[in-house]
């Protein structure tokens, strides 16, 4: 994991620097994609993630290396094909895997928070999920297995096709011409996104396209039909960490409200959005009907706080740059109860972008709980080492999530809470 945490040590700077330059050119050329309180909640999403997974917090069914082990019936001499395997069957496995979460219910629950966004940019690809707890993917990899492909061909190519995935999340970017039928582009994912009845559960491909004109699950952009973002049940939320277990909550209380012990077990594994018909009749769901005139959520926000959402976003990613930096010397322990104060902190500013009451006890009861620590052990996680200083800086920070808690909560009109049109 030290390794997975080092990459991102590099990787999150870069993709910053990508969004930050795709507001620049909408905002030159007067064609913005981005709204702030929605970008701080995707960039906030893609913290969450990258913390989850450089701790290593899921359950692995059963690992790659134990697969090559026992099914590997050849061995690939040439390195060219072993990479070039390698590609195809982590690209095969994605769509696949991506086919899964579209279509089964609790397998949605994973991938639901990359689909939550209601605008489409270069931040929205970081809206990756913190719900995937137990860990199948190598179950897809079997046929590289079975070649041989060894195990660290995999782990290094991973990471890397994950990555590649980030840059056709834009709408600055029409049809790319005969690319069109070799890859992956943003007319096809925009098209993925989208929640028009032409498109839903189409271009489910990762890298390449080829799998979803053969399976049955291309759809080209329409100029007729312009795409709608989010999804059709909204999250109505910008809190990623809420967004992640919405739609399980959703599930666990349909299995336990409807009075059929088969529909208990099955809606887990039924078609996504499947409930329970005495559920459905009792409990009506709201659900976009016209994806054309739906309100986008947009609770209201002064300059203020999105100023504030956006300082506390810097802040969270600097403290979290500083655990990958630290990874080795913070320890295991240390490591999780970081981990613990950087999911708090997005929890709880995220809470107060929505305009919840509650946000402002969370904020005073982890500024509390980080100075707290700070008085106890005399340091920020071993931060004096590099910094002199560097603990008060956290014991500033700590001071002004309380102060601002208090400030939106109280002073600042909070008007109402219920969604209006975003501008």
């Amino acid at each position: 994991m030290e390794t997975y945490a080092t990459a991102l040590l590099y990787a999150i700077p870069f993709f910053v620097v990508l969004v930050l330059i795709e507001m620049l050119y909408g905002h030159f050329v007067k064609d913005q994609k981005h709204n702030v309180m929605d970008t701080v909640s995707s960039l906030s999403s893609g913290l969450t993630n990258v913390v989850k997974d450089s701790l290593g917090l899921v359950l692995v069914l059963v690992s790659y290396p134990f697969l090559v082990e026992n099914l590997a019936l050849i061995e690939l001499k040439s390195t060219w094909a072993v990479w070039l395997v390698a590609f195809i069957a982590i690209d095969f496995a994605g769509y696949w895997n991506h086919r899964l979460s579209h279509h089964v219910n609790i397998f949605w629950n994973q991938h639901v928070i990359h689909h939550s966004s209601e605008e489409f940019n270069l931040a929205c690809a970081l809206r990756q999920s913190i719900s995937n707890v137990v860990g199948y993917f190598a179950l897809l990899l079997v046929p590289a297995a079975v070649l041989g492909v060894p195990n660290q061909v995999i782990a290094l190519l991973a990471p890397i096709h994950l990555f590649a995935q980030f840059w056709y999340h834009t709408q600055h970017i029409g049809k790319m011409g005969w690319l069109e039928y070799i890859i992956v582009t943003p007319s096809q994912h925009r098209v993925h996104h989208a929640i028009n009845p032409e498109y839903i559960d189409k271009n489910l491909g990762q890298i390449l396209c080829i799998w979803d004109r053969m399976f049955g699950t291309f759809q080209e952009e329409l100029d007729n039909v312009p795409p709608q973002y989010g999804v059709l049940k909204p999250a109505a939320t910008w809190n990623p960490i809420l967004i992640n277990f919405q739609h399980v909550w959703r599930l666990a209380k349909d299995a336990w409200r409807t009075k059929s012990w088969w529909d208990k077990l099955r809606i887990w594994f039924m078609p996504t959005g499947w409930r329970p018909a005495d559920v459905a009749e009792k409990y009506p769901i709201d659900k976009i009907e016209n994806v054309y005139s739906f309100q986008k959520y947009a609770p209201p926000a002064s300059n203020a706080l999105k100023a504030y959402s956006i300082f506390q976003l810097l802040a969270s990613t600097a403290l979290m740059l500083f655990m990958f930096y630290n990874y080795s010397e913070i320890g295991f322990d240390g490591l999780l109860l970081f981990g613990c104060f950087v999911f708090v902190g997005i929890f709880g500013y995220t809470t107060l972008m929505d305009r919840k009451p509650y946000a402002v006890w969370i904020e005073l009861l982890r500024g509390i709980a980080g100075l707290a620590f700070i008085y106890m052990t005399g340091d920020w996680f071993g931060i004096n080492m590099y910094l002199a200083t560097g603990s008060y800086w956290v014991v500033l920070y700590f001071l002004i999530t309380m102060v601002g808690g208090i400030y939106f909560t109280f002073f600042e009109h909070r008007g109402s809470t219920k969604p209006n049109l975003a501008t």
